[in-house]
């Protein structure tokens, strides 16, 4: 009697799981096997697989590695000092709050930020330095996607630190062990779990990647995503966005089998 009662509950989720998670991929899979004139054919596939859409490929996994990168490398520190701090959670949230902010609002904050009569120039200028065109280059866009992201990576990178039991370092560090080293051998291996869920959080997103790179990068980077945009809502070619989008899903998919957290539980300190 538990045991159905237990499934009855499962009944909406799994609901859910169709109608939102399931269906829609069927969908995307159903409409790539069509040609922009509504005609079946596997064409879409061959097309992908030209120099033009693997060079889109490549670019969109390189700035994905590279937004995914500079967020590990802002984000662990920062989780590190915050979790030092007197009051953590409160500058947790004051750190979490910028993503709840409209991702539009932000991107067009940027664009005055960056623009030629922006701050970011003016005191580029009261420096001596002179004006720069930062915005629509690689690195607004890189800039601009860590910003946006780094939250992400903070707040499971912060409970993996906040969780480990403080008195395996002082252990370490009886031992002889250097500051370095506790953090090579016991700090680091002991929160790579919140390490790998921070990279599936940014890293996933960031391939499909396609409304910063309108706003702040002015189309000088072109990613899958700009293309699926461009398919969809530019050329009507819904056949080829799909087909993209399907080779998203299935690196999305391949992405989160790699980083996968392992065995629960089981954390090895070397």
């Amino acid at each position: 009697m538990q045991y159905r009662t237990r499934n009855i509950y499962l009944i909406p989720y799994a609901v859910w799981i169709a109608l939102f998670v399931i269906a829609p991929i069927v969908l995307i899979a159903y409409y790539s096997m069509f040609d922009i004139d509504g005609a079946l054919t596997v064409g879409n596939y061959r097309r992908f697989f030209t120099p033009v859409y693997m060079g889109m490929t490549v670019r969109s996994f390189w700035y994905a590695f590279l937004v995914t990168m500079f967020s590990l490398l802002v984000a662990y520190p920062t989780a590190y000092l915050l979790t030092k701090t007197k009051h953590k959670q409160l500058w947790l949230l004051l750190m979490i709050m910028p993503s709840w902010m409209n991702l539009l609002l932000k991107a067009y904050a940027f664009i005055g930020m960056f623009g030629t009569y922006g701050p970011v120039n003016a005191l580029l200028g009261a420096v001596g330095i002179g004006t720069k065109q930062i915005l629509f280059t690689e690195f607004s866009f890189i800039f601009v996607a860590v910003y946006i992201f780094v939250p992400f990576m903070i707040l499971p990178i912060f409970n993996a630190l906040d969780e480990l039991n403080p008195s395996l370092v002082a252990a370490a560090r009886d031992l002889g062990a250097s500051g370095w080293d506790t953090f090579r051998r016991v700090v680091f291996p002991l929160t790579i779990n919140g390490v790998k869920s921070g990279c599936r959080a940014v890293f996933i997103p960031a391939l499909s990647l396609f409304m910063i790179t309108r706003l702040i990068a002015g189309n000088r980077v072109i990613t899958l995503g700009t293309a699926i945009e461009q398919h969809f809502l530019v050329t009507q070619d819904w056949g080829m966005g799909s087909t993209i989008a399907v080779f998203l899903i299935i690196a999305m998919g391949l992405t989160m089998v790699l980083t996968g957290s392992g065995e629960e539980g089981r954390q090895h300190v070397k």
